[in-house]
């Protein structure tokens, strides 16, 4: 993969800095233009992601003015408009901004240019028509998504009131009060900017065309914070099955309106969907309503199929695309590293996945392995990270948004949506899917059927959890976790489990699979008595940190391994 070089100009007013940035890349003004109105002033035009530069052309030659210069890096141009025509072209379809040249100063956060990042949320958000959703009002108001992960860290962006609601923790480090619900691994914190991230959230603002702060694809959504691995992303598949079925059965509690899971995460299970544990807690969840969007996986275009449970057709397998340093759908491709299908099941649709910019998580494992590479030069609060999990999250974003707007669509309605108006990219569907995300045109047309329903073979959930592990085990003391047995070392019936799930009834209080897991008390509220420091997880650690004394074949979990199941990000570089 190659390595996108962010930039971005410290001093000095955006037309200066476009003509730096824009260089030999400008286009030549329109030829024809309606007659002027009155006295002409200079404006910059900024696009909201949705329209090519000709619409903006036309828009400004519509309301007698003619463009200057084409800018690609804002999707827009700086142009000569009639001073008493800028409002209406600020109104303008495609158009996100109209901002005199003279006065408009360069526009950042910290010193950190989105604009100028293609890697950056403001960009992808672009790229995507989430700019133009957001106009048009989809911004996951009053809905929840449940993010099964590391964990989430209240670093700003994701500290406002209400923003994170803390659901269970069932990690390995749910028994070390200084570690529960927070992220010491730091891919958790990654996905839930990309979802939901918001430097002023329950403010009420307007999103589109505003680079001066970090916002997420749903910037108006809450995440439920199910945290099921530790501090070196340590989780095995029955963590991550009871965290399905808690949400399944907690989804509506204190109002929270869970409607999407997202699963950034995935194992090379070596039994068909139709048999699979993993991926038929997945589908459960999908039929009691809910968008489950799932990594398709990391494993390379010659993969020839796609992680568990994205493996599962019901769900929406989320691909990566590498934007190649462009805004423009015809310059990107299919990401190198993203899994292909095998044919009868592929990806449904792709994402930016290479180089995405989102909240860093102080301290983390990954911040202190990967952040002098990773961590974004211009301002410490970002870090970059590549792989489907970064699109997944973004898909689980835009499903938030599409909800938003229509909360009476089904899952089946809301894959209906993305998938039949996403973008081409011309690679073969094995790798795009259906192409690469359009939530504006998911928004406002192709509406799905009312009676639209998949019709695929349902999973029985009658495999084995051995088989849903894949590769991927957890292993203590050299020993491995494998087999038909949970992290307490219980017997695991899929039959019996599989018919508890369908039933919604696979908890039980804090009982699951017959043994209670004391880590599964949740505060049903936001960051409220939860310490965060920013600094290193130094001295906090797995040492004397266990289970309530459950083992599995007789070994304590203190100084557990790490064999290769793992979250779909696959690099953490600049």
């Amino acid at each position: 993969m190659s390595v996108f070089d962010m930039r971005h100009c410290a001093t000095g007013v955006w037309r200066a800095a476009l003509l730096l940035a824009a260089g030999g890349a400008l286009a030549v003004p329109v030829t024809a233009s309606a007659a002027p109105t009155g006295p002409l002033t200079n404006v910059i035009v900024r696009g909201d992601g949705s329209a090519s530069p000709r619409p903006i052309e036309a828009d400004v030659t519509a309301y007698g003015g003619h463009v200057l210069q084409m800018v690609e890096i804002l999707d827009g141009a700086i142009a000569s408009v009639p001073a008493n025509e800028v409002g209406a072209l600020q109104n303008a379809p495609g158009v996100a901004e109209v901002t005199s040249d003279s006065q408009l100063t360069l526009s950042s956060i910290g010193g950190y240019d989105p604009t100028t990042d293609v890697g950056s949320l403001y960009s992808t958000e672009q790229i995507t028509g989430v700019q133009r959703a957001w106009r048009n009002g989809a911004t996951g108001q009053g809905v929840g998504v449940a993010l099964i992960d590391t964990g989430v860290s209240p670093v700003q962006g994701l500290n406002g009131s209400g923003q994170v609601i803390n659901g269970p923790d069932i990690s390995f480090a749910s028994q070390a009060p200084a570690l529960t619900y927070l992220d010491e691994y730091g891919h958790g914190t990654h996905m839930a900017g990309i979802i939901a991230g918001n430097d002023s959230y329950g403010a009420g603002t307007t999103y589109a065309g505003n680079s001066n702060q970090f916002t997420g694809v749903a910037p108006d959504a809450h995440i439920l914070n199910v945290k099921v691995a530790d501090e070196h992303g340590v989780v095995d598949v029955s963590q991550v099955i009871a965290a399905l079925d808690w949400v399944v059965q907690h989804k509506n509690d204190n109002g929270m309106n869970i409607r999407v899971i997202n699963l950034s995460f995935g194992t090379d299970s070596t039994q068909a969907y139709t048999l699979d544990p993993l991926a038929f807690a997945a589908e459960v969840a999908w039929r009691k309503g809910l968008v489950v969007v799932a990594a398709a996986g990391n494993a390379g275009n010659g993969a020839n199929g796609l992680n568990d449970p994205a493996i599962d057709p019901y769900l929406i397998a989320v691909g990566a695309v590498d934007t190649n340093g462009s805004k423009d759908p015809r310059q990107q491709s299919v990401a190198s590293f993203s899994s292909s299908g095998d044919g009868n099941r592929n990806p449904d649709l792709v994402a930016p996945g290479v180089h995405i910019a989102s909240l860093r998580d102080p301290g983390s494992v990954i911040d202190q392995q990967y952040g002098q590479t990773a961590t974004v030069s211009s301002n410490a609060r970002f870090f970059r990270g590549s792989g489907t999990s970064q699109a997944t999250a973004e898909v689980s974003g835009a499903a938030a948004d599409l909800l938003s707007a229509h909360s009476g669509y089904t899952p089946d309605q809301v894959k209906y949506a993305l998938t039949s108006t996403a973008t081409s990219l011309g690679s073969s569907a094995s790798l795009q899917g259906s192409g690469e995300l359009n939530l504006a045109a998911a928004l406002t047309t192709n509406t799905p059927p009312g009676h639209y329903r998949q019709r695929f073979e349902q999973s029985t959930g009658t495999g084995t959890l051995e088989g849903s592990r894949g590769s991927g085990h957890i292993v203590s003391n050299n020993v491995v976790l494998s087999g038909e047995q949970d992290i307490f070392g219980s017997a695991f019936d899929s039959a019996s489990m599989a018919q508890a799930e369908a039933d919604g009834v696979a908890w039980s209080g804090g009982t699951w699979n017959g043994v209670g897991w004391s880590g599964v008390g949740w505060s049903g509220v936001g960051w409220s008595g939860v310490g965060w420091s920013g600094v290193a997880w130094s001295g906090v650690g797995w040492s004397g940190v266990g289970w309530s004394g459950a083992t599995w074949n007789g070994v304590g979990w203190s100084g557990v391994g790490w064999s290769g199941v793992g979250w779909s990000g696959v690099g953490w570089s600049g």
